[in-house]
């Protein structure tokens, strides 16, 4: 297990008056008589589709309700959750078993067919699980509490896909709500998880409400991760959302708050100062911040010129930037992330030694660049996104490059990523964002790699048919040499078509109230095994 580089810290300090806290925090006025945690998160939940969106917020809102098959242990190796498995000898059949005590928030029981037609649904959206599905014969029952997975040719990456926790888990709906056609939204939000949405209480952007699932059935092994026992000691969690971070620190040093998700960095200091407050990094492998181009307009759709944009950029102006402190980042030039056995860095040495801007003039000359400008999609509203289009706006700049930096809030980033339309009209040629290690550590999870073009890929849409034959080469065994051939020739691939410029990777500081404790670690924000003094 990767251990973190620091733990929790506390010195004494008076505590802060809180400004302004009448308005800002009105939910603490009506204290309840049951054990809740007020948490703010790092985002304004607004999407309620774990399946159908890959923002992290959603995820985080999935893990709440819904449960998986499969989950990860602390070593990141999968272990049953709601299933326990069996392989052929041929490889070929894997039979899944659903555990007693499963049942939904309408108390009706989880069924295979149900498992059946989630799988299917999570197939039709995630990277991994796109591949998954292309290599899949059938997905049939058993009976009630047991299904068949048969797969038309070898494919190495069945249990680990079914197991990730990123970006697009394999969350298990009821089969009428995973049966519903993509594009409409889901009829209701019950599902077999530690915790009910509360739907009359959420407020979208504003404030989002769970009650503990009294009916919930936890595993009996201890929690670690995904995996392990997901009992629930609080009666309600409700997410506030704080979009200013000063009244955020404000408000857990106060006690008006109980976690925050993401701690600031620069106001650190302020609660590390306070006995009352603890932090700490609760996700070892952490998170890479990327930037994405968009492959179908100019200046961007020439290879030549997005090579001169990775070029420009160097990984520790990036960092510095939005992060700061040195603890808490590292240089990666890892598609894939670092730290994992599969962290091959070839070709990108530009981004962890300061950009290489003579070599990125050059390419742009021999592109016979023409000076149209790359349009920034740059969030204002997110403490971890809104730094980094500024540092790459000025390296792209000093590399002769013409840019238009558009400000608005990361929900509207999550709309306009979406459109085609020209860069001049009211599309894009640039945004970044963060993605967890755990949803980019290998090619196949990785959805930055996809390489269909408008039918698959992730936005930008890259067309690279030699990406998509390594990926599926890549799934295909299970020889490990041959494996760790595969990733480097992709990133080698990814760096020459520059499917993504990893700006660096970071680890989330969390922060906690004394008589809050038991925090598990892992890759998400868990609120299961969490536990709060009365």
């Amino acid at each position: 297990m990767l251990k973190p580089k620091f733990n929790r810290r506390s010195t004494g300090l008076g505590m802060l008056a809180v400004a302004g806290m009448a308005s800002a925090l009105s939910f603490a006025a009506n204290v309840q008589a049951d054990t809740t945690v007020r948490a703010v998160m790092h985002a304004a939940l607004r999407g309620l589709d774990p399946v159908a969106s890959s923002a992290t917020i959603t995820k985080n809102h999935g893990y709440m309700i819904y449960d998986t098959l499969l989950g990860l242990d602390e070593n990141y190796a999968p272990q049953p959750q709601m299933a326990d498995w069996e392989v052929s000898e041929d490889g070929m059949t894997y039979t899944f078993s659903l555990r007693d005590g499963l049942t939904w928030h309408d108390g009706t029981p989880v069924t295979a067919a149900d498992c059946i037609a989630s799988l299917k649904r999570w197939g039709t959206f995630d990277a991994g699980g796109k591949l998954l599905m292309a290599n899949t014969e059938s997905l049939t029952a058993v009976d009630d509490k047991t299904f068949e997975l048969k797969l038309a040719k070898p494919f190495g990456e069945v249990i680990s896909l079914i197991s990730k926790p990123s970006s697009v888990p394999a969350f298990m709906m009821p089969e009428a709500v995973a049966s519903v056609p993509n594009g409409e939204p889901l009829p209701n939000q019950i599902g077999s998880g530690p915790f009910k949405f509360v739907a009359d209480e959420f407020q979208p952007g504003v404030k989002v409400v769970y009650e503990k699932f009294d009916e919930y059935v936890p595993r009996t092994e201890a929690p670690e991760a995904t995996a392990g026992s997901k009992e629930v000691y609080v009666d309600r969690v409700e997410w506030i959302n704080m979009p200013d971070v000063q009244t955020t620190i404000n408000a857990i040093n106060s006690g008006d708050i109980d976690y925050i998700e993401r701690t600031p960095y620069d106001l650190m200091p302020l609660l590390e100062a306070n006995p009352e407050v603890h932090t700490a990094v609760n996700d070892p492998l952490g998170w890479m911040s990327v930037a994405r181009m968009n492959f179908l307009h100019a200046p961007l759709n020439d290879a030549r010129i997005r090579r001169a944009a990775l070029l420009a950029v160097s990984q520790e102006d990036v960092m510095a930037a939005m992060i700061g402190d040195p603890r808490f980042y590292e240089l990666c030039a890892s598609v894939f992330g670092c730290n994992h056995p599969r962290d091959s860095e070839v070709d990108g040495e530009s981004l962890t030694s300061g950009g290489d801007l003579e070599q990125a003039k050059k390419l742009l000359e021999e592109a016979g660049y023409d000076g149209t400008p790359v349009v920034i999609l740059q969030p204002t509203d997110v403490a971890t996104l809104a730094p980094q289009p500024i540092v790459v706006a000025q390296a792209l700049r000093k590399a002769g490059f013409k840019v238009e930096l558009r400000p608005m809030d990361w929900q509207t980033v999550v709309s306009q990523r979406a459109s085609k339309d020209l860069p001049s009209e009211g599309g894009w040629g640039m945004f970044i964002t963060n993605y967890s290690v755990d949803a980019l550590w290998s090619p196949v999870v990785n959805p930055l790699l996809i390489s269909s073009g408008e039918t698959g890929s992730y936005f930008g849409w890259p067309d690279i048919p030699e990406m998509e034959k390594l990926r599926a080469d890549y799934a295909a065994t299970t020889d490990e040499d041959a494996r760790a051939q595969l990733v480097t020739d992709v990133q080698k691939l990814a760096m020459q078509e520059v499917n993504t410029i990893p700006l660096g990777q970071f680890k989330l500081v969390n922060a906690w109230r004394d008589d809050v404790s038991d925090i598990v670690q892992g890759p998400l924000t868990a609120f299961w095994g969490m536990k709060k003094e009365d």
